[in-house]
């Protein structure tokens, strides 16, 4: 009782240096509390002892308080503990007797009306402060004159709901500010956050420490500690939400700390010493601010100055304190501690991964391929983009068709806006200094997500229907089905599995029931077929081998061979995963576990000695227990993340593919090419040129040209002496006879030139025979994306000659 006790006159006199606004609610709750506790306590005082009726009526806390009040904030979370605290500040009483509760009661009334007033006096020096700082600082604004976004945070949801009411009122806008504390759910909460992100009308936003918790807030840079926390656990975590990875603006903070009070005393040392350690460890002192006071307990610090102030003592010990947990040496060892483990992946280990990253950005829609998808798609649906600065856009109205679908197939938390004040397509984008940052638009995206969904819903039909397309590269005279299927991996348990892998697949078979995998977007190089060149297919079109149960054979085929493969992807890689995580975990509760057995055994030494601990043995042993079982149940929810189930693939669509050769053939043109041989040859003596080269230069290559992914060859240089492996090169080769004065390019190479930049290389072979020119490297060799139309160019070989140049000598390792 007297822990509890103490602990709500703590937080009550933590509200009374927050707001008027929210001491004053605090009492009235209490005394309202305190009342109808009374009102029970004589009613069923009737027939008892009246020790026995309050002992009944007794507070009964959520939450068992700890003898260290610092572990009760450590354990909960920011929801949780404002919960407790809430229920302790109302509910907590010294009195055991009807008369003592009945004399708080009327104590609590004289301090209520005390609060009332100075409520309705509206004097609030904190208030001006912030006033000020909201009118007056540069920083609020842009340089064009623009408010910028900001985050106030506050201990308590008074003072979070006088704020609002001032802020907007000072604003002038209602709509302006947005809140997030512990009552807001999650779904709420996510809504709130995509609005601030997004919405410009939205400015500021007010939370409590939940809005601290695993929120991304980093398009604002500016952020208002109204309220100072006594965990400095809390105080890193909320500098977090916007001094993170991506931030390219400058972060300001401001603390309001109540001068000459003895709390702000405290403060004010503290934030004093931050401020020459921040400069001294270049700004990274609040990335480990918490564990800076893991041996020392800031709330404790700032209890005895409260209570003890004016003992010289007390100020000079907790000076000594604040010093040591501040230490610049005690800093960079927490720093050093917290850098990346030191075990070390050898060199297969760093390239097999690099690879599967290669491989997965082949597999991927480039920014370029969403970006036309989507602009047309949502046009199609009503809504409009309208260009902004380079490469984003604003879109000021939603469609309530995409909205609703959005609402319907629900499988995103994020929700669809109905305004966002900017969206690119590319992360590099996301930030353009003084201008709101963008919200990245990508496959996995709500709005990108209701959008497709809509589409798919309205031409679903049409891809099963199928269509006749030109391949412009194949001089061959066979033609050849192509079906796209899709396939996916889920986890093996739960009511509602999570896909954890999804992936279109290509596969061709033909007359001959010849069945091949065709990479991962050949049909981004295909063409719509004229009218007229389709009517001289028709023999084609009514061939009896389309008709012979050609999808039961190419299921058959990706079932064994594509849908095995990506299985097994997926469950090495979950595996390799859960393993980690296990280690990890293992590693962890064994050691607290131990302490904490440890820690009972000497507590029950310590009782049988016939000393007085303050920690309970049992309790340490419970708290053991709990990570014991704790221990067990991440144990078999890692291995059940080892569970993965691979479906069926589902043929999504197919297209009769017609090479060029044919339709040249049946028109009577002459083949673009040479011939057939001449060219396999022409492009056999490039690919072993550049290939050739590009060993010489000490890089590990791979032939990546039947992959269809937009290049040729993956080439992968070694590390640098300083242990840094450089970004592999993805080349385009392009081998031309001896005499020919054009290279064509097709749309897919293009848009993956654009996307990759200096990763792509154009390389140009000139073959004469056996004997070749080059390889001549042509860096960012395309200046703008094909028209929508368009499915290839054709380049100027000598300008592009002109653009080339040779690689350096194999010695340099490089290009330059």
């Amino acid at each position: 009782r007297r822990r509890t006790v103490g602990f709500a006159l703590t937080l009550l006199q933590r509200r009374l240096a927050s707001s008027p606004e929210a001491i004053f609610q605090s009492l009235k709750r209490r005394r309202k509390r305190l009342q109808s506790r009374l009102e029970e306590a004589k009613t069923l005082a009737q027939g008892r002892a009246i020790a026995e009726t309050l002992g009944g009526l007794g507070f009964s806390p959520k939450f068992e308080l700890p003898d260290d009040p610092d572990e009760l904030e450590d354990e909960l979370s920011a929801e949780e503990y404002e919960a407790y605290a809430e229920q302790v500040v109302d509910q907590a009483t010294a009195a055991e007797t009807i008369p003592e509760l009945e004399a708080e009661i009327l104590i609590l009334e004289d301090l209520e009306e005390r609060a009332r007033q100075v409520v309705q006096s509206g004097n609030d020096r904190k208030w001006e402060e912030l006033s000020r700082l909201l009118q007056d600082s540069p920083e609020m604004y842009t340089p064009q004159g623009h408010r910028r976004k900001l985050i106030i945070f506050t201990e308590h949801r008074d003072t979070l709901n006088y704020l609002v009411e001032r802020v907007r009122s000072l604003l002038g806008r209602p709509e302006a500010v947005v809140t997030i504390h512990g009552g807001t759910n999650r779904d709420e909460r996510r809504k709130v956050q995509e609005e601030f992100r997004n919405v410009p009308e939205v400015q500021v936003l007010i939370g409590t420490d939940a809005a601290g918790e695993g929120v991304n807030l980093q398009n604002a840079n500016l952020m208002v500690n109204y309220d100072l926390p006594w965990n400095p656990n809390r105080l890193e975590q909320r500098f977090g939400r916007i001094h993170r990875i991506g931030q390219t603006e400058v972060c300001h903070l401001w603390n309001l700390v109540a001068r000459g009070t003895r709390e702000g005393d405290v403060f004010q040392r503290l934030f004093e010493k931050l401020e020459v350690e921040r400069a001294a460890l270049g700004g990274r002192v609040f990335d480990v601010l918490g564990e800076a006071f893991e041996n020392i307990s800031l709330k404790q610090l700032l209890i005895d100055a409260i209570r003890y102030g004016e003992d010289p003592a007390v100020q000079a010990r907790n000076n000594t304190a604040i010093e040591g947990a501040l230490d610049a040496e005690h800093l960079r060892e927490i720093i050093r501690r917290n850098a990346l483990d030191g075990k070390h992946m050898n060199l297969d280990d760093l390239f097999a991964v690099r690879e599967e990253m290669e491989k997965a950005e082949a597999r991927k829609l480039q920014p370029y391929f969403v970006r036309a998808f989507f602009s047309e798609a949502f046009q199609s649906l009503g809504g409009e983009m309208r260009p902004r600065e380079t490469g984003r856009y604003e879109i000021r109205h939603v469609p309530a068709s995409i909205r609703e679908r959005d609402r319907v197939i629900g499988e995103t938390r994020t929700p669809v806006l109905r305004k966002y004040e900017r969206i690119c397509f590319e992360r590099d984008q996301q930030r353009v200094h003084g201008k709101p940052m963008a919200e990245l638009i990508h496959p996995g995206h709500p709005l990108m997500h209701a959008t497709t969904d809509l589409v798919l819903d309205a031409h679903r039909t049409k891809l099963r229907q199928g269509a006749v397309l030109l391949d412009p590269n194949d001089e061959g005279i066979e033609p050849r089905m192509l079906f796209m299927l899709d396939h996916s991996v889920r986890e093996g348990s739960g009511d509602q599995p999570h896909t954890l892998s999804r992936r279109l697949q290509f596969v061709t078979i033909d007359a001959h029931g010849a069945v091949r995998y065709e990479g991962v977007a050949p049909h981004l190089d295909l063409q719509p077929m004229a009218e007229e060149d389709r009517a001289r297919m028709q023999d084609v079109l009514r061939a009896p081998w389309i008709q012979e149960g050609l999808e039961a054979r190419v299921l058959r085929y990706a079932s064994e061979h594509l849908a095995a493969s990506h299985y097994q992807e997926i469950r090495t890689r979950r595996e390799r995963q859960a393993d980690r995580i296990l280690a990890a975990v293992q590693d962890r509760l064994v050691k607290e576990i131990n302490y904490l057995s440890g820690r009972a055994l000497k507590l029950e030494m310590d009782v049988q000695a016939g000393k007085q601990p303050r920690m309970q043995a049992d309790n340490m042993k419970r708290a053991a227990e709990e990570l014991t079982a704790r221990l067990e149940q991440r144990k078999r929810e890692l291995a059940a993340m080892k569970a993965v189930v691979s479906s069926t693939p589902v043929v999504l669509g197919g297209a009769l593919i017609i090479p060029q050769g044919l339709l040249s053939q049946r028109t009577g043109q002459p083949s673009p090419a040479i011939d057939a041989a001449a060219r396999a040859r022409v492009e056999r003596v490039a690919m072993e040129a550049v290939m050739n080269l590009e060993r010489s230069l000490g890089n590990t290559v791979r032939d990546v040209s039947a992959d269809k992914c937009g290049w040729d060859i993956t080439s992968q240089p070694p590390m640098t002496a300083d242990g840094v492996i450089p970004d592999a090169r993805h080349i385009e080769v392009k081998g031309r006879a001896k005499g020919q004065d054009t290279v064509t390019v097709t749309r897919n190479e293009i848009v993956q030139g654009l996307n990759q930049v200096d990763k792509f290389i154009l390389a140009i072979v000139l073959v004469d025979g056996e004997k070749h020119e080059g390889p001549f490297y042509v860096r960012q060799p395309f200046t703008h994306e094909p028209d929508w139309a368009e499915t290839s160019k054709n380049l100027d070989l000598g300008r592009l000659l002109e653009r080339a140049t040779l690689p350096l000598m194999a010695s340099d390792g490089m290009y330059p």
